[in-house]
C-alpha cells in the first residue's frame, strides 16, 4: 500500500506553485489592486466579479458564494479529484519529487483513477497522431487535404487516425500498462462477448481537450463507405468527458476570448480548424450537443460577461435545422450580459466550406456579418406567418412580440418594437402594446404571480430595492454608469475599510449624509447603527461585523463586498490621499445637494414673509459655503 505525502512536501508544493497561474486556466483574472487580481468565480454563476485570488498568501475567495482555499483545494474542487492525487499532480506539473511516510511513492498501478484516465487519453491521443502518418490512413489525409488542411494544420490540432482494426489501440495501451478495467472507463472501448475493443476504427480523430489543454476525449469523422456507425462519433460520457460541459477549441482559443472579449460557436471540428487559420482564433464547437447553460457558464468566465462589454456570435447553417439552433441559442441569450449575434452564410456554407471555396477574407467577412441574435429571432418567427393576411399578420405578432419583450437593452427594445410594426404593418403603439403586455406575463409568470412587475418596472439604475426593503434575490447593484452613485460606493468603501479616516468632525458629517442609491442608503444606515468606527483602521474587521449585525441578510454580499474592494491606490500615501479626497468629495456632494434644497425654500418663500427665516437660511447657506471651500483647500 502506498505511504502518506510527506507533510513537508505537500507544504512545498503549495509554496511553489503559482495559484494564480493554475486559476487562469480556468478563469480570466484582472488585477485588482495591489497584489490582488480577480474574475468571475467558477463556483457559482454571477455577473460582476467577485473571485479574487491573491498569490502571495496563495490563496482565492469568492465574495459572492463563499468560497475559499488553496490551490490544492481549488483543483479538488474544479478537476473533482482527491487530496493525495491533486497533490501528486501539482508536483508533476512544477517539477517536483514527492516523498511518502511509508517508503516509496505509489505504484503506477495505484495513481489516482482520474490521473490515470488522463495518461491513457494522452497516449491515445500520440497514437492516433503517429497512424495518420500511416499508409492505411491515406483516405483521412485526403479528407483533410481537399478542405484545406496540410500535415502541419493536422498538427496543430493534433488531428489523428484510428486503424481499421478491432484492437490496434487496445493492444497498444495494453502495452503500456493499463488494465482492461481502467480502461473500460476511458470512453475508447466497447464490450462484447469476448471482451472489450477499439471504439473508434477507421476514422480521423480530433481530440479533445478540457480548458487546461488535457485530452478528456475524443471525436472521430466517418471516412469508408462500409462504415455502417453515424457521421461523427464521439466519447461517450466520462468521469472525465461530460458533452454539456465541453467546448472543442476551448484550450486553444481561451486567451484569445479573453483579451478580444469575443467568442465565436460554430457547429464541427474543421469549421473551428477554418475560423483559426483565417485569425478567428476565438473559435470553439460543442461537441455532440446544443449549446447549453453550462457552455454559457464556461463562456462567461472566459469573456469575464460583467456587464463592461463583449460578444458571443453563433455561426448557424441558413437552412431549416440551422434556424432551429440559432431560436434555440435565444432562448439561452438572457443567461449572457454580452451582446449576442448570429452570422449566418446566405448560400449555406459553413465556415470551412466557405474557406475551403473562397478563402480566409470570406471567413471573416461571415463573423463581421453577424446581426444581433434576436433580430434574427424575430425575422425567423416572423417568416413562420403569411403576412399577406390579417389573420397571419396578428398570429405572427403573437409569436414576435414575446421575442421582443425579451431584449434585454431598455433603450434598443422600443426601436425593435417600431421596427415589428413596420414589418406587419401595423401601426405603432398597437404593437408596443403587444410587447409590453408580453413582457409583463413574462415577468409575472417568472415570479409566480399576476401582480409582478413588468420588465421596465425597475430599470438597472433603481437597483431593485425600494427604500430600505429588500427582498432575497433582489438587484442590490445601482446602475455603476451613475456617477453619484459611483461617489458613495467609493466613500462606503473607503469608510468600512479605513474607518481611521473618519475623525468625529467627519464621522458626524458621514453620518448626515444621505444615499441616493437605495443599497447603499441602507449599507450607511447599517453603519450609523452600529456606532462610533474605531479610532485606526487595524480594528476595521471588528466593526464591519457590528455593522453586519445590524444589516439585513440580503444586504451582507454587497457589504462583504464593499469590505474588500482593492482601492486605487500603490503607496500608503497615495492610498491616504484617495481616502481622504474621497471622502471630501462625498461631503461636498452633500453641500452641494443641501445648498439646492435651501435655495429652494428660499425662492419659494413670500417675499413679505417672516424676516428670521430668511436670515437663518442665509446664515446656513453661507456656513456650507465656507465649509464647501474648507474642504477644497485641504492639501
Amino acid at each position: 500500500m502506498a505511504g502518506l505525502i510527506k507533510p513537508d512536501d505537500i507544504a512545498e508544493v503549495r509554496s511553489r506553485t503559482d495559484i494564480r497561474e493554475v486559476v487562469e486556466g480556468y478563469v480570466t483574472l484582472k488585477g485588482a489592486g495591489i497584489g490582488s487580481w480577480k474574475g468571475l468565480c467558477p463556483f457559482h454563476d454571477e455577473r460582476t466579479p467577485s473571485f479574487h485570488v491573491r498569490p502571495q498568501v496563495g490563496t482565492y475567495h469568492c465574495f459572492g458564494c463563499g468560497e475559499s482555499g488553496d490551490v490544492i483545494s481549488f483543483v479538488m474542487k474544479l478537476d473533482h479529484t482527491g487530496f493525495a492525487e491533486t497533490v501528486e499532480k501539482l508536483a508533476a506539473r512544477i517539477g517536483y519529487e514527492l516523498h511518502y511516510e511509508e517508503g516509496a511513492g505509489p505504484r503506477r498501478e495505484e495513481v489516482g483513477r482520474r490521473q490515470r484516465l488522463l495518461d491513457a487519453h494522452k497516449i491515445a491521443a500520440e497514437f492516433f497522431r503517429e497512424q495518420l502518418l500511416s499508409p492505411a490512413a491515406a483516405v483521412g489525409r485526403q479528407f483533410l487535404f481537399e478542405r484545406g488542411f496540410d500535415r502541419s494544420v493536422a498538427e496543430q490540432f493534433g488531428v489523428g487516425f484510428a486503424p481499421q482494426g478491432w484492437d490496434g489501440l487496445l493492444k497498444h495501451l495494453r502495452g503500456k500498462g493499463f488494465r482492461d478495467d481502467e480502461l473500460k472507463l476511458t470512453g475508447m472501448f466497447s464490450e462484447g462477448n469476448r471482451g472489450i475493443y477499439d471504439r473508434f476504427r477507421g476514422r480521423l480523430i480530433w481530440p479533445i481537450k478540457d480548458i487546461a489543454g488535457d485530452v478528456i476525449g475524443f471525436g472521430a469523422r466517418r471516412l469508408f463507405d462500409d462504415d455502417q456507425g453515424p457521421k461523427y462519433l464521439n466519447t461517450p460520457e466520462t468521469t472525465l468527458y461530460k458533452k454539456s460541459q465541453v467546448l472543442y477549441g476551448i484550450d486553444l482559443a481561451k486567451r484569445s476570448i479573453a483579451k478580444k472579449r469575443q467568442l465565436v460557436v460554430v457547429e464541427g471540428y474543421t469549421d473551428v480548424m477554418a475560423c483559426h487559420l483565417a485569425g478567428i482564433d476565438t473559435a470553439v464547437a460543442s461537441c455532440g450537443t446544443a449549446f447549453g447553460s453550462e457552455h454559457i457558464k464556461i463562456a462567461r468566465r472566459l469573456l469575464s460577461d460583467d456587464g463592461t462589454g463583449g460578444e458571443v456570435v453563433f455561426t448557424f447553417d441558413g437552412d431549416a435545422a440551422g434556424q432551429k439552433a440559432a431560436l434555440k441559442a435565444f432562448e439561452e441569450d438572457q443567461r449572457f450580459v454580452a451582446q449576442t449575434f448570429v452570422a449566418v452564410e446566405p448560400s449555406g456554407m459553413d465556415p470551412c466550406e466557405l474557406r475551403q471555396h473562397r478563402g480566409d477574407a470570406a471567413v471573416q467577412a461571415l463573423i463581421e456579418s453577424r446581426r444581433p441574435l434576436f433580430e434574427f429571432a424575430i425575422q425567423a418567427t416572423l417568416r413562420k406567418h403569411d403576412l399577406n393576411t390579417v389573420e397571419g399578420r396578428v398570429s405572427a405578432l403573437r409569436e414576435a412580440a414575446p421575442v421582443v419583450a425579451q431584449i434585454r437593452d431598455h433603450a434598443i427594445r422600443p426601436a425593435y418594437a417600431r421596427e415589428l410594426a413596420k414589418w406587419l404593418g401595423m401601426a405603432p403603439d398597437d404593437v408596443s402594446r403587444a410587447v409590453g403586455a408580453a413582457g409583463r406575463r413574462a415577468s409575472s409568470q417568472a415570479s409566480g404571480g399576476p401582480g409582478s412587475a413588468g420588465p421596465d418596472s425597475a430599470g438597472p439604475a433603481s437597483g431593485g430595492v425600494p427604500g430600505s426593503a429588500f427582498a432575497p434575490g433582489r438587484n442590490l447593484r445601482p446602475d455603476p454608469r451613475d456617477p453619484v452613485a459611483t461617489m458613495e460606493r467609493q466613500a462606503l468603501e473607503v469608510a468600512l475599510q479605513y474607518p481611521g479616516t473618519l475623525d468625529e468632525e467627519a464621522w458626524q458629517h458621514f453620518g448626515q449624509a444621505r444615499f441616493t442609491a437605495p443599497a447603499y442608503q441602507a449599507v450607511h444606515a447599517a453603519m450609523t447603527a452600529a456606532g462610533h468606527p474605531p479610532a485606526e483602521s487595524e480594528g476595521a474587521s471588528e466593526w464591519i461585523e457590528r455593522i453586519r449585525g445590524e444589516a439585513p441578510e440580503p444586504l451582507w454580499p454587497l457589504l462583504a463586498e464593499l469590505a474588500v474592494t482593492p482601492l486605487p491606490a500603490s503607496t500608503p500615501e497615495s492610498l491616504e490621499r484617495y481616502c481622504r479626497d474621497i471622502l471630501a468629495g462625498l461631503f461636498e456632494l452633500q453641500i452641494t445637494a443641501r445648498k439646492a434644497e435651501l435655495m429652494g425654500q428660499l425662492q419659494r418663500m413670500d417675499p413679505s414673509g417672516p424676516v428670521e427665516e430668511h436670515q437663518r437660511l442665509n446664515r446656513e447657506l453661507m456656513e456650507l459655503e465656507l465649509r464647501r471651500r474648507r474642504l477644497r483647500q485641504r492639501d
